[in-house]
């Protein structure tokens, strides 16, 4: 019997458009056409997947940008009916053979950088949008009311409807839809929903929450497409949910041409895994926040708004606390079927202490390292039940944690060196360690009052007010904001490491570690020493990164588990992980039938970052100067800071600058070492932009982008003019 509160939800909906299509199989990892929705008018089309996308776009990202591209105008904002969400698949997203195989990719443009961003995420979504019959989803215009998109797989249709009654907040609206759209418990598994939550509809770093079934814990659980403010643009557009139902899932759906190839290359890893895992990084047991303790150790966790690389009270939030205490071991965790990297950690029957689900128990989402990094040591809050409280509250009400993380370590430290204090925060005591504090900005963002809406704006729109209003020096406060194009900083320090400091810097959508994360191999390694060497390394990884959100693959199964055999390399090419790189190659020949080099793999991922590198040009952004970093990403803005690793620093100064130290004040020595290392990011900028057959501009050259087979009419047009 169908439960009464989902009966009364069903009976307040209005049916704005139905919609029906053909069914059909899929060729070789495509379905070879896209869905288009405008919400604004209830428009659903059907658009086809020319040869052209699949050769220079691929699929996921690929497909998204190029499909925004065609939607907006040059002078497009985010808010804006034309700006549109895009989800995509890739051939390789819904095999089930390989670890990972689960990822969709989003693109729109975002309200934090008003430049493209792209987001990944996990969940079931990605692979049912694909066994539905779409290689992407392109979703355009703005509702009147609230709306849900229901897209039925099974049978071939898709409803607009009006949405009044059903929740908002992710962990209620996710387990209402699936109640309502499963025709009973197993068939839970066969739906997905993606939504977002109350604090999008009120600021720009808004994140959208993508769903799974748990059948074992029986309860749905969420991924994140957490970066850029997709959820704000989400909840503008008046959209409450997308759910999806796809009949039962299997290894073959996406008729791949050579299906032994996948499983040889799955049989591989699954092996390493079972084998390795439990020596490495332990993935099974605490996922990414693995890498807590290795990050406080290496003077990397990012500590204060990044003032330091370590604290002595993290040892109360390393992996082992959340293994031991929180995080239920012994299930398996994948986020898509087929992967047992199972790295979806999650903490059950936790209580919550404070906001408006107080008293409930919940299932919170990790934590992953960024939300123990940024919610702890950044905001000095070394409490794990803090950080899975604020961790849930950011997940249901729809926060990008990193974002929000970074920010309020931001304002923090504004409010410590008196720019801000209690009267204008509205009685918030905000001091590294309040995590009370942090909460009450969590819930006063769902509610959109108070400060924490300020914060919640983030940094780039934070730093302009405080000089504005509050009388901010404009040197410091651009010195310690952790943002860059507008995008908030991930949760690693980068200061010795100029690698990391570039691979940062040299983003396309911002400062987000997918790209690139080299301070192992720069810092602790020194694997690469010269600026040739760093440049490389900062043209081939993110080349190689960017190919997963191609394709419709997790980036951890390649380098979180290494085989034995890694060891016979070089350490440069071991870092690439060749028997991986090989496995890739394989899956793609496997599902496509198109015979894949790794060199070819970097060409079609160059093809689409160059392409986006152009996007953001004719976005107004894309330039030299919008690669410039804030200072405190490469070196000590205070003399605190400097303090801290005085020993370190004075030793640098005598043997990589050639001055002495001895004598000099610690302002004098802030300012040696500043000028030398803005001159190292400098040289180590033009050392990247030649690599990556860049102009000194950061312009992509006709002559590269005739050479990777990407000189478009319409991409020559934008960068003509600055040749």
């Amino acid at each position: 019997m169908e439960n009464e509160s989902i009966k009364k939800l069903k009976e307040a909906r209005t049916l704005l458009k139905e919609w029906n299509y053909e069914l059909r199989p899929i060729e070789k990892g495509y379905c070879n056409r896209t869905l288009y929705i405008n919400i604004s008018n209830n428009v659903i089309e059907s658009k086809d997947v020319t040869p052209e996308m699949k050769e220079k776009f691929i699929g996921g990202k690929g497909f998204g940008l190029y499909l925004l591209w065609k939607a907006v105008k040059n002078t497009t904002k985010w808010h804006d009916p034309e700006n549109e969400i895009v989800i995509g698949t890739g051939p390789i997203c819904g095999i089930t053979q390989y670890p990972g195989a689960g990822k969709s990719l989003l693109v729109s443009i975002s309200p934090l950088t008003d430049i493209v961003i792209d987001s990944n995420v996990g969940g079931y979504f990605g692979p049912f949008l694909k066994f539905a019959g779409w290689d992407a989803l392109e979703i355009q215009g703005k509702a009147k009311n609230d709306i849900i998109i229901f897209i039925d797989g099974t049978s071939g249709s898709i409803k607009i409807e009006e949405a009044p009654l059903e929740a908002i907040d992710s962990h209620v609206l996710a387990e209402q839809l699936t109640e309502m759209y499963a025709d009973d418990e197993y068939d839970k598994r066969n739906i997905s929903v993606v939504s977002s939550g109350k604090a999008a509809e009120f600021v720009r770093m808004g994140m959208l929450n993508f769903s799974f079934y748990d059948p074992r814990r029986k309860v749905v659980r969420v991924k994140q497409a957490g970066r850029g403010g997709i959820g704000r643009v989400f909840r503008d557009k008046k959209i409450k949910a997308i759910v999806i139902k796809n009949k039962a899932t299997k290894g073959n759906l996406n008729n791949p041409v050579n299906k032994a190839l996948i499983n040889k290359a799955g049989l591989r890893l699954h092996r390493e895994i079972q084998q390795y895992d439990d020596k490495q990084n332990r993935m099974r047991q605490v996922g990414t926040a693995n890498i807590i303790e290795i990050m406080d150790e290496y003077d990397l966790l990012p500590t204060h708004n990044f003032k330091f690389g370590g604290h002595p009270d993290a040892k109360k939030i390393y992996s082992n606390v959340f293994r031991d205490n929180y995080l239920t071991q012994g299930l398996p965790d994948g986020c898509w079927y087929g992967c047992s990297m199972a790295c979806s950690k999650a903490a059950d029957k936790f209580e919550l202490k404070t906001g408006p689900y107080a008293g409930q128990k919940v299932t919170v989402d990790g934590p992953e390292y960024e939300n123990a990094a940024g919610l702890g040591a950044n905001l000095g809050c070394f409490d794990p039940q803090f950080i899975l409280e604020a961790n849930f509250y950011c997940d249901t009400y729809g926060i990008d944690i990193i974002s929000f993380a970074t920010s309020t370590a931001f304002a923090m430290e504004c409010y410590e060196n008196g720019i801000l204090n209690s009267e204008i925060t509205g009685g918030i005591e905000l001091k590294f360690g309040n995590s009370a504090a942090v909460l009450e900005i969590l819930h006063q963002m769902a509610r959109g009052e108070g400060f924490g809406v300020v914060i919640g704006q983030g940094i780039l729109r934070m730093k302009k007010l405080f000089i504005e209003k509050y009388g901010a020096d404009p040197n410091f406060v651009n010195d310690i904001g952790m943002e860059q194009k507008g995008l908030e900083y991930s949760e690693y320090q980068s200061k010795e490491s100029l690698a990391q400091q570039g691979g940062y810097g040299f983003t396309n959508k911002g400062p987000q570690h997918d790209e690139a994360w080299l301070i192992f191999m720069d810092q602790v390694n020194n694997q690469i020493p010269s600026f040739e060497d760093k440049a490389e390394a900062l043209h081939y990884f993110p080349m190689f990164r960017t190919w997963f959100g191609l394709v419709g693959l997790c980036k951890l199964p390649w380098n979180d588990i290494t085989p034995p055999s890694n060891k016979n390399y070089p350490p440069t090419e071991a870092a690439k992980v060749p028997e991986h790189v090989e496995n890739y190659c394989w899956i793609y020949e496997g599902v496509t039938g198109e015979k894949l080099t790794p060199e070819k793999l970097i060409l079609q991922s160059e093809r689409v970052y160059n392409f986006q590198r152009i996007f953001n040009i004719r976005l107004g952004k894309g330039l030299r100067e919008h690669d410039a970093v804030p200072y405190r990403a490469v070196g000590p803005v205070t003399e605190e800071e400097y303090k801290s690793r005085e020993e370190r620093y004075d030793k640098q100064m005598k043997e990589l600058i050639g001055i002495d130290p001895t004598g000099k004040s610690i302002a004098e020595k802030v300012a040696i070492v500043r000028k030398y290392r803005l001159e190292q990011y400098e040289k180590l900028m033009d050392a990247v932009y030649e690599r990556r057959g860049w102009n000194k501009n950061g312009v992509p050259t006709i002559e590269h982008l005739q050479k990777i087979g990407m000189d478009l009419p319409e991409l020559i047009e934008i960068i003509k003019p600055l040749q």
